[in-house]
């Protein structure tokens, strides 16, 4: 009963994932703001939403920090291994035909999660805001710092030498209010659907005996990053690649903003230092996939050998490896 609860939840969320990543389109291309911000801002915010209404119901509903962290990180980790899946469906190296703007977004990937990973390390020795850590603050902040950033960059880059992006004919019919009503209408059932899933890991956690750390890395961060999917997918189909690598870095951002969110819903103390030491395997997995892409991306070769070229297929196996060890560490 309770992995049919949990395939209801997730279909759900996959369902109203394609209705996000549709509208999204719509928005970005009838706003006049473009794929690549609307992928970085709008659709990572929206699609990280079963990460913060899931992180809301395991903190301030429920008090399940380590599905909460868990379900942050592995989703950090799963979004870029969506990476791989967009290079395997498409013929060129998608580090190769993404704009060079993406290195920012990644270096403040890597900024915000070493500020998650050292607070996690020493999360005994951090002073306290209250009852949330010091790092949570500065998690905020940073986010805040890099949409303006991201912002700033993109809107220059639109306004230089860059070429209009294409429009696509499906949109031609939809208005923009009417995109932005089917929009909010899509994100309502993912933030419903999203609700249910601490106390469905919980009861998974219990059931398997695989533990909550592990549970909330792997099946609920999985659950929670199918919109993600969903978006890469039409993104790499609608020729959109910026849109869906922008929405899978976009995401990332935000899933930090959401770890620092999920502190303040936490009461009893510091989120990170109620969890599982496991946590740090996943924190150094999405610091070395983010390395590995932005080497691919600088780059700049655009054959493969194979169906997946080999940044990708790397950050593929350093996905394997940290599911692999959080498992082994398991509580």
């Amino acid at each position: 009963m309770t992995w049919l609860l949990f395939a209801i939840a997730a279909t759900v969320i996959v369902v109203a994932g394609v209705q996000l990543a549709r509208y999204g389109d719509v928005i970005g291309e009838k706003s006049g703001l473009g794929r690549s911000w609307i992928g970085v801002v709008l659709l990572a915010a929206t699609t990280s939403l079963p990460e913060l209404f899931t992180g809301f119901g395991a903190t301030a509903l429920t008090p399940l920090p380590d599905i909460a962290v868990g379900d942050v990180l592995g989703s950090c980790m799963f979004n870029l291994l969506i990476l791989s899946l967009m290079d395997a469906i498409q013929p060129e190296r998608i580090s190769a035909r993404a704009h060079q703007g993406h290195a920012l977004a990644i270096g403040f990937g890597l900024v915000v999660m070493a500020l998650a990973g050292i607070g996690l390390a020493g999360a005994a020795h951090w002073p306290e805001v209250g009852w949330v850590g010091l790092y949570t603050p500065l998690l905020i902040i940073l986010y805040f710092v890099a949409m303006r950033v991201l912002f700033i960059h993109e809107r220059r880059r639109r306004s230089s030498d860059s070429p209009l992006e294409t429009a696509n004919p499906a949109n031609a019919h939809v208005s923009l209010q009417s995109a932005l009503v089917r929009y909010g209408v899509a994100a309502v059932f993912v933030v419903g659907a999203a609700l249910y899933l601490p106390v469905v890991g919980a009861s998974l956690a219990r059931e398997t005996g695989l533990g909550e750390a592990f549970v909330g890395s792997l099946f609920i961060a999985i659950a929670t990053s199918l919109p993600e999917i969903v978006v890469a997918v039409a993104a790499v189909r609608m020729g959109a690649l910026d849109l869906g690598i922008g929405n899978v870095l976009g995401s990332n951002l935000f899933n930090l903003l959401i770890l620092g969110i999920d502190d303040v819903f936490y009461t009893p103390g510091p989120l990170l230092s109620a969890v599982d030491p496991s946590h740090l395997i996943a924190v150094l997995a999405v610091v070395l996939m983010n390395a590995l892409f932005l080497i691919g991306l600088t780059q700049q070769v655009l054959t493969k050998r194979f169906r997946v070229a080999w940044d990708t297929g790397a950050i593929a196996v350093v996905y394997a490896g940290a599911v692999w060890f959080v498992y082994l560490m398991r509580s």
